[in-house]
Protein backbone atom coordinates (compact mmCIF):
# COMPACT_ATOMS: atom_id res chain seq x y z
CA UNK A 1 0.00 0.00 0.00
CA UNK A 2 1.46 3.35 -1.07
CA UNK A 3 1.53 6.21 1.44
CA UNK A 4 1.71 9.85 0.44
CA UNK A 5 3.04 12.91 2.25
CA UNK A 6 3.06 16.42 0.78
CA UNK A 7 1.80 14.93 -2.51
CA UNK A 8 4.78 12.56 -2.88
CA UNK A 9 5.19 8.85 -2.24
CA UNK A 10 6.39 8.36 1.33
CA UNK A 11 8.74 5.44 1.92
CA UNK A 12 7.36 4.84 5.42
CA UNK A 13 9.24 1.59 6.11
CA UNK A 14 12.56 3.15 5.12
CA UNK A 15 11.97 6.19 7.36
CA UNK A 16 11.08 3.97 10.31
CA UNK A 17 14.27 1.98 9.77
CA UNK A 18 16.36 5.14 9.64
CA UNK A 19 14.69 6.53 12.77
CA UNK A 20 15.26 3.30 14.68
CA UNK A 21 18.98 3.30 13.77
CA UNK A 22 19.49 7.02 14.38
CA UNK A 23 21.22 7.76 17.66
CA UNK A 24 20.28 10.95 19.46
CA UNK A 25 21.29 13.23 22.32
CA UNK A 26 18.92 14.88 24.76
CA UNK A 27 19.76 18.29 26.19
CA UNK A 28 17.64 19.71 29.01
CA UNK A 29 17.51 23.16 30.55
CA UNK A 30 15.39 23.13 33.69
CA UNK A 31 14.70 26.38 35.46
CA UNK A 32 12.33 27.85 38.01
CA UNK A 33 9.89 28.96 35.32
CA UNK A 34 10.04 26.26 32.64
CA UNK A 35 11.91 23.20 31.38
CA UNK A 36 13.04 22.75 27.78
CA UNK A 37 14.27 19.52 26.21
CA UNK A 38 15.78 19.32 22.73
CA UNK A 39 16.62 16.20 20.75
CA UNK A 40 19.63 16.28 18.44
CA UNK A 41 21.18 13.59 16.24
CA UNK A 42 24.73 12.40 16.88
CA UNK A 43 26.88 14.66 14.70
CA UNK A 44 30.15 13.58 13.07
CA UNK A 45 33.18 14.74 15.02
CA UNK A 46 34.49 18.00 13.58
CA UNK A 47 36.29 21.16 14.65
CA UNK A 48 33.38 23.20 13.30
CA UNK A 49 29.72 22.70 14.12
CA UNK A 50 27.05 22.78 11.43
CA UNK A 51 25.07 26.00 11.12
CA UNK A 52 22.24 25.76 11.85
CA UNK A 53 22.53 22.93 14.35
CA UNK A 54 20.33 19.92 13.52
CA UNK A 55 17.59 20.00 16.18
CA UNK A 56 15.12 17.17 15.63
CA UNK A 57 12.53 18.21 18.21
CA UNK A 58 11.85 20.58 21.10
CA UNK A 59 9.51 20.09 24.06
CA UNK A 60 8.55 22.42 26.90
CA UNK A 61 7.18 21.72 30.39
CA UNK A 62 6.86 23.48 33.74
CA UNK A 63 9.23 23.99 36.65
CA UNK A 64 11.74 21.19 37.40
CA UNK A 65 13.58 22.80 40.32
CA UNK A 66 13.13 20.33 43.20
CA UNK A 67 13.60 23.15 45.71
CA UNK A 68 10.52 24.86 44.27
CA UNK A 69 8.07 22.05 43.49
CA UNK A 70 9.44 19.05 45.39
CA UNK A 71 11.42 16.09 44.12
CA UNK A 72 8.48 14.00 42.93
CA UNK A 73 6.95 16.77 40.81
CA UNK A 74 10.37 17.77 39.43
CA UNK A 75 11.09 14.20 38.38
CA UNK A 76 7.69 13.80 36.72
CA UNK A 77 8.24 17.03 34.76
CA UNK A 78 11.67 15.92 33.55
CA UNK A 79 10.46 12.46 32.53
CA UNK A 80 7.49 13.92 30.65
CA UNK A 81 9.47 16.56 28.75
CA UNK A 82 12.05 13.95 27.64
CA UNK A 83 9.29 11.61 26.50
CA UNK A 84 7.63 14.45 24.57
CA UNK A 85 10.87 15.41 22.80
CA UNK A 86 11.57 11.81 21.80
CA UNK A 87 8.01 11.35 20.56
CA UNK A 88 8.15 14.52 18.45
CA UNK A 89 11.46 13.44 16.93
CA UNK A 90 10.13 9.99 16.03
CA UNK A 91 12.68 8.39 18.36
CA UNK A 92 12.50 6.39 21.56
CA UNK A 93 14.66 5.70 24.60
CA UNK A 94 16.60 2.97 22.83
CA UNK A 95 17.92 5.60 20.37
CA UNK A 96 19.36 7.80 23.12
CA UNK A 97 23.17 7.79 23.34
CA UNK A 98 23.69 10.62 25.86
CA UNK A 99 21.67 12.91 28.12
CA UNK A 100 22.80 16.19 29.66
CA UNK A 101 20.34 17.39 32.26
CA UNK A 102 21.13 20.93 33.40
CA UNK A 103 18.69 22.07 36.08
CA UNK A 104 18.52 24.80 38.68
CA UNK A 105 18.72 23.48 42.21
CA UNK A 106 21.74 21.26 41.48
CA UNK A 107 24.05 22.85 44.01
CA UNK A 108 25.91 19.90 45.52
CA UNK A 109 27.30 16.49 44.45
CA UNK A 110 24.47 14.84 46.39
CA UNK A 111 21.98 16.64 44.12
CA UNK A 112 23.80 15.33 41.05
CA UNK A 113 23.96 11.78 42.40
CA UNK A 114 20.26 11.69 43.30
CA UNK A 115 19.25 12.74 39.78
CA UNK A 116 21.77 10.39 38.16
CA UNK A 117 20.29 7.49 40.14
CA UNK A 118 16.77 7.92 38.81
CA UNK A 119 18.05 8.73 35.30
CA UNK A 120 19.81 5.38 35.36
CA UNK A 121 16.44 3.75 36.10
CA UNK A 122 15.07 5.27 32.89
CA UNK A 123 17.88 4.70 30.38
CA UNK A 124 19.98 1.63 29.51
CA UNK A 125 23.42 1.32 31.06
CA UNK A 126 25.28 2.28 27.85
CA UNK A 127 23.70 5.75 27.79
CA UNK A 128 26.07 8.49 28.96
CA UNK A 129 24.45 10.66 31.63
CA UNK A 130 25.54 14.14 32.73
CA UNK A 131 23.90 16.29 35.42
CA UNK A 132 24.88 19.93 35.86
CA UNK A 133 23.52 23.19 37.20
CA UNK A 134 21.46 25.03 34.59
CA UNK A 135 24.03 27.83 34.54
CA UNK A 136 26.55 25.46 32.94
CA UNK A 137 24.22 24.88 29.98
CA UNK A 138 23.68 28.62 29.68
CA UNK A 139 27.44 29.16 29.47
CA UNK A 140 27.74 26.42 26.86
CA UNK A 141 24.98 28.04 24.78
CA UNK A 142 27.20 31.09 24.36
CA UNK A 143 30.51 29.26 23.87
CA UNK A 144 28.96 26.49 21.73
CA UNK A 145 29.79 23.74 24.17
CA UNK A 146 33.16 24.93 25.47
CA UNK A 147 33.40 25.34 29.24
CA UNK A 148 35.52 28.46 29.59
CA UNK A 149 34.61 31.92 30.82
CA UNK A 150 31.72 33.19 32.90
CA UNK A 151 27.95 33.22 32.52
CA UNK A 152 25.55 35.60 34.19
CA UNK A 153 21.94 34.47 34.35
CA UNK A 154 19.34 36.97 35.46
CA UNK A 155 15.81 35.77 34.96
CA UNK A 156 13.41 34.77 37.72
CA UNK A 157 16.54 33.95 39.74
CA UNK A 158 20.17 34.81 39.20
CA UNK A 159 23.57 33.12 39.31
CA UNK A 160 27.09 33.71 38.01
CA UNK A 161 29.09 30.62 37.09
CA UNK A 162 32.56 30.30 35.62
CA UNK A 163 35.11 27.80 34.35
CA UNK A 164 38.81 27.96 33.61
CA UNK A 165 40.27 26.06 30.66
CA UNK A 166 41.82 23.55 33.06
CA UNK A 167 38.45 22.70 34.59
CA UNK A 168 38.31 24.77 37.78
CA UNK A 169 34.89 26.23 38.48
CA UNK A 170 33.26 28.77 40.78
CA UNK A 171 29.85 30.30 41.33
CA UNK A 172 28.28 33.27 43.07
CA UNK A 173 24.66 33.92 44.10
CA UNK A 174 22.05 31.41 42.94
CA UNK A 175 20.99 30.57 46.49
CA UNK A 176 17.32 31.47 45.96
CA UNK A 177 15.26 34.44 47.13
CA UNK A 178 15.36 33.60 50.83
CA UNK A 179 19.16 33.77 50.83
CA UNK A 180 19.28 36.81 48.60
CA UNK A 181 19.19 36.45 44.80
CA UNK A 182 19.55 40.21 44.56
CA UNK A 183 19.45 41.49 41.02
CA UNK A 184 17.15 38.71 39.84
CA UNK A 185 13.68 39.28 38.47
CA UNK A 186 12.25 38.12 41.78
CA UNK A 187 14.62 40.38 43.72
CA UNK A 188 13.75 43.46 41.65
CA UNK A 189 10.00 42.85 41.85
CA UNK A 190 10.07 42.01 45.57
CA UNK A 191 11.82 45.28 46.31
CA UNK A 192 9.21 47.10 44.24
CA UNK A 193 6.37 45.48 46.16
CA UNK A 194 8.09 46.38 49.42
CA UNK A 195 8.45 49.98 48.21
CA UNK A 196 4.71 50.11 47.50
CA UNK A 197 3.84 48.96 51.02
CA UNK A 198 6.35 51.38 52.58
CA UNK A 199 4.98 54.28 50.56
CA UNK A 200 1.42 53.34 51.46
CA UNK A 201 1.97 53.21 55.23
CA UNK A 202 4.30 56.23 55.37
CA UNK A 203 7.65 54.53 55.97
CA UNK A 204 8.96 55.21 52.47
CA UNK A 205 8.89 57.91 49.81
CA UNK A 206 6.04 58.31 47.34
CA UNK A 207 6.53 56.26 44.18
CA UNK A 208 4.55 55.78 40.99
CA UNK A 209 5.19 52.06 41.47
CA UNK A 210 2.17 52.05 43.79
CA UNK A 211 -0.42 53.17 41.26
CA UNK A 212 1.21 51.36 38.33
CA UNK A 213 1.52 47.98 40.05
CA UNK A 214 -1.99 48.18 41.49
CA UNK A 215 -3.38 49.00 38.05
CA UNK A 216 -1.41 46.15 36.46
CA UNK A 217 -2.75 43.66 39.00
CA UNK A 218 -6.30 45.02 38.95
CA UNK A 219 -6.23 45.97 42.64
CA UNK A 220 -7.85 49.04 44.18
CA UNK A 221 -5.54 49.59 47.17
CA UNK A 222 -2.14 48.65 48.53
CA UNK A 223 -3.87 46.75 51.34
CA UNK A 224 -5.09 44.26 48.72
CA UNK A 225 -1.51 43.75 47.58
CA UNK A 226 -0.74 41.77 50.74
CA UNK A 227 -3.43 39.23 49.95
CA UNK A 228 -2.37 39.04 46.29
CA UNK A 229 1.26 38.39 47.24
CA UNK A 230 0.66 35.58 49.72
CA UNK A 231 -2.16 33.93 47.79
CA UNK A 232 0.53 32.50 45.49
CA UNK A 233 4.05 33.70 46.36
CA UNK A 234 5.68 31.73 43.51
CA UNK A 235 8.95 33.23 42.34
CA UNK A 236 7.99 33.53 38.67
CA UNK A 237 4.65 35.21 39.48
CA UNK A 238 6.42 37.92 41.47
CA UNK A 239 9.23 38.29 38.91
CA UNK A 240 6.68 38.97 36.15
CA UNK A 241 6.37 42.51 37.54
CA UNK A 242 9.88 43.51 36.39
CA UNK A 243 8.63 45.27 33.21
CA UNK A 244 6.45 47.48 35.41
CA UNK A 245 9.50 48.50 37.47
CA UNK A 246 11.45 49.25 34.30
CA UNK A 247 8.63 51.37 32.84
CA UNK A 248 8.41 53.40 36.05
CA UNK A 249 12.18 53.92 36.03
CA UNK A 250 12.05 55.08 32.40
CA UNK A 251 9.32 57.53 33.41
CA UNK A 252 11.70 59.05 35.97
CA UNK A 253 10.53 57.45 39.21
CA UNK A 254 13.40 57.74 41.71
CA UNK A 255 12.45 54.67 43.75
CA UNK A 256 12.25 52.45 40.66
CA UNK A 257 15.56 53.81 39.36
CA UNK A 258 17.23 53.10 42.69
CA UNK A 259 15.97 49.51 42.64
CA UNK A 260 17.37 48.91 39.13
CA UNK A 261 20.71 50.59 39.90
CA UNK A 262 21.12 48.36 42.97
CA UNK A 263 20.24 45.34 40.83
CA UNK A 264 22.96 46.29 38.33
CA UNK A 265 25.53 46.55 41.13
CA UNK A 266 24.52 43.18 42.58
CA UNK A 267 24.67 41.40 39.21
CA UNK A 268 28.06 42.92 38.42
CA UNK A 269 29.30 41.94 41.88
CA UNK A 270 28.37 38.29 41.23
CA UNK A 271 30.39 38.27 38.02
CA UNK A 272 33.36 39.98 39.67
CA UNK A 273 33.38 37.41 42.49
CA UNK A 274 33.61 34.53 40.00
CA UNK A 275 36.23 36.26 37.82
CA UNK A 276 38.42 37.00 40.82
CA UNK A 277 38.21 33.51 42.29
CA UNK A 278 39.14 31.87 38.99
CA UNK A 279 41.60 34.50 37.79
CA UNK A 280 39.85 34.72 34.43
CA UNK A 281 41.11 38.26 33.95
CA UNK A 282 44.80 37.33 34.42
CA UNK A 283 47.31 38.92 36.76
CA UNK A 284 47.02 42.32 35.11
CA UNK A 285 43.19 42.01 35.04
CA UNK A 286 43.18 42.67 31.30
CA UNK A 287 43.02 39.15 29.87
CA UNK A 288 40.04 38.48 27.63
CA UNK A 289 37.37 35.96 28.56
CA UNK A 290 33.84 35.27 27.32
CA UNK A 291 31.02 36.66 29.45
CA UNK A 292 27.76 35.00 28.43
CA UNK A 293 24.65 36.96 29.40
CA UNK A 294 21.33 35.12 29.64
CA UNK A 295 17.88 35.88 31.01
CA UNK A 296 14.93 38.20 30.63
CA UNK A 297 16.26 40.77 33.10
CA UNK A 298 19.32 41.34 30.88
CA UNK A 299 17.36 41.81 27.67
CA UNK A 300 17.35 45.32 26.20
CA UNK A 301 14.55 47.69 27.13
CA UNK A 302 13.69 51.03 25.55
CA UNK A 303 16.01 53.20 27.64
CA UNK A 304 16.74 51.31 30.84
CA UNK A 305 18.94 48.50 29.48
CA UNK A 306 19.96 46.48 32.55
CA UNK A 307 22.27 44.20 30.56
CA UNK A 308 24.19 47.12 29.06
CA UNK A 309 24.47 48.81 32.46
CA UNK A 310 25.86 45.60 33.99
CA UNK A 311 28.37 45.25 31.16
CA UNK A 312 29.51 48.88 31.53
CA UNK A 313 29.97 48.31 35.26
CA UNK A 314 32.07 45.16 34.70
CA UNK A 315 34.16 46.64 31.87
CA UNK A 316 35.53 49.33 34.17
CA UNK A 317 37.41 46.66 36.13
CA UNK A 318 37.77 43.96 33.47
CA UNK A 319 38.19 45.51 30.01
CA UNK A 320 38.89 42.04 28.57
CA UNK A 321 35.36 40.80 29.28
CA UNK A 322 33.77 39.87 25.94
CA UNK A 323 29.96 39.99 26.17
CA UNK A 324 28.14 37.19 24.35
CA UNK A 325 24.41 36.97 23.72
CA UNK A 326 23.82 33.30 22.85
CA UNK A 327 22.41 32.46 19.44
CA UNK A 328 21.06 29.14 20.72
CA UNK A 329 19.05 28.37 23.84
CA UNK A 330 20.56 26.73 26.96
CA UNK A 331 18.95 23.37 26.18
CA UNK A 332 21.03 23.27 22.99
CA UNK A 333 24.05 24.19 25.11
CA UNK A 334 23.30 21.17 27.29
CA UNK A 335 23.14 18.92 24.23
CA UNK A 336 26.47 20.31 22.99
CA UNK A 337 28.03 19.55 26.38
CA UNK A 338 26.87 15.94 26.09
CA UNK A 339 28.11 15.75 22.49
CA UNK A 340 31.55 17.16 23.41
CA UNK A 341 31.97 14.73 26.30
CA UNK A 342 30.77 11.84 24.16
CA UNK A 343 33.27 12.70 21.41
CA UNK A 344 36.10 12.95 23.94
CA UNK A 345 35.29 9.52 25.31
CA UNK A 346 35.08 8.04 21.81
CA UNK A 347 38.49 9.53 20.92
CA UNK A 348 40.02 8.22 24.14
CA UNK A 349 38.67 4.73 23.43
CA UNK A 350 40.05 4.92 19.89
CA UNK A 351 43.51 5.86 21.18
CA UNK A 352 43.46 3.01 23.71
CA UNK A 353 42.56 0.51 21.02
Amino acid sequence: MKRYRNGEIWDFEHEVAVASNRQVILGLDGGTTSTVCICMPIMPFSDTLPDPLPVLARAVAGCSNHNSVGETAARETLEQVMADALSKSGSNRSAVRAVCLAVSGVNHPTDEQRILTWLRDIFPSHVKLYVRNDAVAALASGTMGKLHGCVLIAGTGTIAYGFTEDGREARAAGAGPVLGDWGSGYGIAALALTAVIRAHDGRGPHTMLESTILQTLGLSSADELIGWTYADPSWARIAALVPVVVSCAEAGDEVANKILKEAVQELALSVKAVVQRLGLCGEDEKNSFPLVMVGGVLEANQRWDIGREVMDFISKDYPGALPIRPKVEPAVGAALLAWNDLMKECLQEAYRS
